[in-house]
């Protein structure tokens, strides 16, 4: 399918001429945010519920069928759940940006941070990093992974203490973090990195846990995913049968058998299907296609959503509105989210295109450390200018290929 440029009339159909195809990763604890913090149809528009998911990357959701009245309150309370926190700090967008004006193009830092209840809240890094591009015409939406181990000019952050280095990008997190800076000074820091970087400033911020994940899928029932290549587990074993984590299953003393994810495509349980997103040891392409499997886990996590019938279920909503809040912290710079999600209204899952950097393989620098090569950074500079959709029609490249669920 074909990308239409920003600032164009409203969208052809799915599949006509000028667009191209689609793709999207805690509850707060206690030191400032610790751990455990659509295709459309013909006739109907798709339920906001959905459009959020792609958003956000989680379940959050409303009724289809819901009249334009009363939308934003429902909204509000379909996400009051949601942990909501200063994820920017400074690296939001200034008034000559944009401020907080939704008229025009939106960008969003979204984080993902793979937390267990045994590691500390400032001792953990930010293995995925997506910048979410919504060009002015709020009808179409970018996914843009960043690698983890891009080397990267960290600046000093008063909050923790941490004086500024270079080091891989996941660290700024973990710098931002630390001695008390918590989740949200992690966030902060990280957006800081990263508008340095690439000179993008953001309307809006999540961190998404990974573990909380599960839960939405385990609610949602199974997700398809489509595995490429097979791969070994680094992370889990069956013991009786039964998965469970590695460090677990060596207490028990028993005969431990390693999970493979084999080749083909399947629905997935909750526990497998993230484990499998989790994976990048062994992959021909490491850390580039964990991002592709994370990107895919997103959009099938979206379509199973709105499936029919799965959001007009009072039982399964419920499940879900309550698993999205066990997963996410949001930032919409100071706009209420019912303003910043009916903003987006006109996003739908055939409208979500997942891109890639370095081409979809590791580039490194002068110092043998990873980097953004000359295409990658040309391609954060048609974000700011809002030209994404230009330069992905230029430079097909960018596309990510993997085949998805």
């Amino acid at each position: 399918m074909p990308v239409h440029t920003s600032r164009r009339p409203p969208a052809p159909e799915p599949g006509a001429p000028g667009r191209v195809p689609p793709i999207l990763p805690h509850r707060a604890g206690p030191g400032g945010r610790g751990p455990g913090g659509a295709k459309r149809r013909a006739g109907r528009r798709d339920p906001l519920w959905a459009r959020l998911t792609l958003i956000f990357g989680a379940v959050l959701m409303m009724t289809s069928g819901v009249a334009i009245v009363g939308v934003k309150a429902i909204i509000g309370q379909a996400t009051s759940s949601i942990d909501q926190g200063n994820l920017l700090g400074d690296a939001g967008k200034t008034r000559a940006e944009g401020g907080k004006n939704l008229a025009g193009p939106i960008d969003m830092l979204l984080l993902g941070v793979d937390a267990r209840k045994t590691w500390a809240a400032d001792d953990v890094r930010s293995d995925t990093i997506i910048i979410l591009h919504i060009p002015a015409t709020h009808d179409q939406a970018y996914l843009i992974s960043i690698p983890r181990d891009t080397e990267a000019h960290i600046p000093p952050f008063e909050k923790s203490g941490y004086r500024g280095g270079v080091d891989k990008i996941n660290a700024a997190f973990q710098a931002g973090a630390r001695n008390g800076g918590g989740w949200e000074g992690g966030a902060q820091l990280m957006a800081k990195t990263i508008k340095g970087m690439t000179g993008i400033g953001f309307d809006g911020a999540a961190i998404i846990n990974f573990g909380g994940f599960k839960k939405i899928i385990d609610a949602l029932g199974t997700v398809r995913i489509c595995v490429s290549h097979e791969v070994k587990s680094k992370h889990m074993s069956y013991v009786d049968g039964k998965p469970m984590w590695n460090a677990d299953a060596e207490k028990l003393g028993k005969p431990m058998t390693q999970v493979v994810h084999k080749k083909g495509c399947r629905e997935m349980k909750g526990w497998e299907a993230l484990d499998f997103a989790r994976q990048r040891y062994g992959l021909p392409n490491s850390d580039y296609d964990r991002q592709q499997n994370q990107q895919q886990l997103i959009k099938a996590m979206a379509k199973k959503a709105t499936e029919k019938g799965m959001l007009t279920n009072p039982i399964k909503l419920n499940q879900l509105i309550k698993a999205a809040g066990e997963s996410l912290i949001l930032d919409t710079h100071g706009v209420s989210i019912g303003d910043f999600i009916f903003t987006l209204k006109g996003v739908t899952g055939n409208d979500v295109v997942a891109l890639r950097t370095n081409g979809g393989t590791y580039a490194t620098n002068a110092n043998n450390r990873e980097s953004l090569n000359n295409l990658s950074m040309r391609m954060f500079d048609a974000v700011k200018e809002d030209t994404l959709a230009d330069f992905v029609v230029a430079n097909p490249a960018v596309l990510s290929t993997r085949k998805s669920a």
